[in-house]
């Protein structure tokens, strides 16, 4: 049984700050090879993401370790103790001619490896984006399969990798919370075409991109009935699982961040492997950092996931729309403002057009969103978090309804993550918004439910939320006048530990 990985280290742009080893915050391509290396060598992060989706990457990646980096991983194989595991684009939204580089990138890494007396391909499992079928899954590995039989003197395909393991990563509530349907029938459909059932599967949650499209409490919400449907999935098949989940260091996107790491454990009990993005390795201290990331290591393999009963699910299936539909509501209506200001966060990686020839959009309703990291820039540095869009209502709405016990027990840690986003809320800002649009007043009212339902007031508590609190002024009057407030918006992130 392969060596399953506690930590894997992404590319996500969420840093505010400039890297440990790095002369400034923005991290090219090319600088991605060392960043890699380090994560293994430094940090002792077993794993990390070799993104295709939406961005530019390094082809030649395992070339340049291997070159680079020879004796190193000659002591510490790729493929056996740690993993470059890419996330391949998704044909169904992105060009499939960068699928099919992928794949050759995959075999050409597993001859070279082969030729230097290697014992592992270096890349053996992918990352599929965008996941909503088990026909899908099964058509990216027949694609695979079918490419290495292709039979030629010069290619030599027989001496590569021929079969390629598949991480399916969730996107949206509804596709998370119905994910252990889709496993089952791949566990089937896996069988029936390749003649045996996967040893193990890792069934990948995205945190930001849920929320961003049906809000903070939907997004855990679902990420709790599906850990709960795998555990009672892996006893039915006989099919290990190991769930991952893409965490960043906001609440929205996570909440894993280094100063947060007990109610990080207890609240994602059940997830094998956490995501761990660009804020958390380099906006907080590197002592604590690596220190975090050994207690991760050894503590996440022995958490269980709580089982829901079938009623309990049923509730929690009716509490999702309570806080997606006022979240979605609002969010629609903000969407230019949004867009408007997240054209200035500033870019920490080269990431590729979100529409055009490369590229596809985020969206709520009939609006289009930028990623969740510029979303979430954009809202905090005006003050107002998005973890409160949408919250205040649903929890009236969930309390009324005699679900509130039910939230408590799927959202553990509701009130924490609400308290630290409340502590970069900017009161001023949102009056004075609600003066010239009215549909201000609906997130008005969320303010006043949570600080009512949850008993405590929103607002910077210390020197640093306040600090935020003058920036998001700044920021509210530049942009009224037109002026330029990129530099603001760093500035924001730096004190909160997170560009977005």
């Amino acid at each position: 049984m392969r060596k399953i990985s506690a930590c894997m280290a992404t590319q996500h742009p969420d840093n505010a700050g400039k890297p440990y080893w790095n002369s400034r915050a923005f991290i090219s391509t090319t600088a991605e090879i060392k960043e890699c290396y380090l994560c293994f060598s430094d940090l002792g992060i077993d794993e990390y993401n070799w993104d295709w989706e939406g961005k530019f990457v390094d082809e030649a990646v395992v070339d340049k370790f291997l070159h680079k980096y020879f004796h190193y991983f000659k002591k510490h194989p790729l493929g056996k103790e740690n993993f470059l595991t890419f996330r391949i684009p998704n044909p169904r939204v992105e060009k499939q001619f960068r699928l099919a580089r992928a794949f050759m990138v995959i075999v050409t890494s597993s001859q070279l490896a082969q030729s230097l007396n290697f014992d592992n391909p270096p890349i053996f499992e992918t990352i599929l984006p965008l996941t909503e079928t088990a026909e899908e899954i099964i058509e990216i590995q027949e694609a695979f399969r079918d490419l290495v039989r292709v039979e030629h003197k010069l290619l030599k395909m027989k001496d590569s990798i021929q079969h390629l393991e598949i991480i399916p990563l969730f996107e949206q509530v509804g596709k998370i919370a119905g994910s252990a349907k889709i496993l089952e029938k791949y566990i089937t459909l896996h069988k029936k075409t390749f003649g045996f059932k996967p040893a193990y599967l890792r069934p990948y949650c995205a945190r930001s991109d849920p929320a961003l499209n049906s809000g903070l409490v939907p997004t855990v919400i679902a990420l709790k009935i599906a850990l709960s449907s795998y555990r009672e999935l892996e006893d039915r098949t006989n099919v290990k699982l190991y769930p991952m989940l893409g965490t960043g260091s906001l609440p929205f996107r996570g909440s894993l961040r280094p100063d947060n790491i007990e109610n990080a454990l207890a609240e994602y009990a059940g997830v094998k492997t956490l995501t761990i993005q660009s804020a958390f390795r380099y906006d907080y201290p590197l002592k604590l950092v690596k220190s975090v990331l050994r207690r991760l290591k050894e503590e996440l393999p022995k958490k269980k996931a709580k089982i829901f009963s079938q009623i309990e699910v049923n509730t929690l299936h009716q509490t999702i729309p309570l806080f997606e539909k006022p979240y979605q509501k609002s969010v629609e209506k903000l969407a230019p403002l949004i867009n408007a200001i997240s054209r200035q966060v500033a870019k920490r990686r080269e990431r590729m057009l979100h529409i055009g020839l490369f590229g596809y959009s985020r969206g709520v309703g009939h609006v289009s969103l930028p990623r969740a990291i510029p979303f979430c820039a954009s809202l905090y540095s005006l003050g107002i978090p998005p973890e409160l869009i949408g919250t205040g209502r649903g929890i009236k709405a969930a309390k009324k309804l005699g679900f509130g016990s039910h939230l408590a027990a799927s959202y553990l840690h509701l009130k924490e993550d609400i308290v630290f986003a409340g502590n970069f809320f900017n009161r001023e800002n949102l009056m004075q918004l609600a003066k010239h649009k009215s549909f201000w007043y609906d997130i008005m009212e969320d303010i006043k439910s949570i600080e009512k339902e949850l008993g405590f007031t929103l607002g910077p508590k210390d020197d640093n939320h306040l600090e935020h609190y003058k920036l998001t002024q700044k920021v509210y009057e530049r942009l009224k006048n037109n002026k330029d407030i990129s530099q603001l918006i760093t500035y924001t992130g730096v004190l909160r530990k997170s560009l977005g």
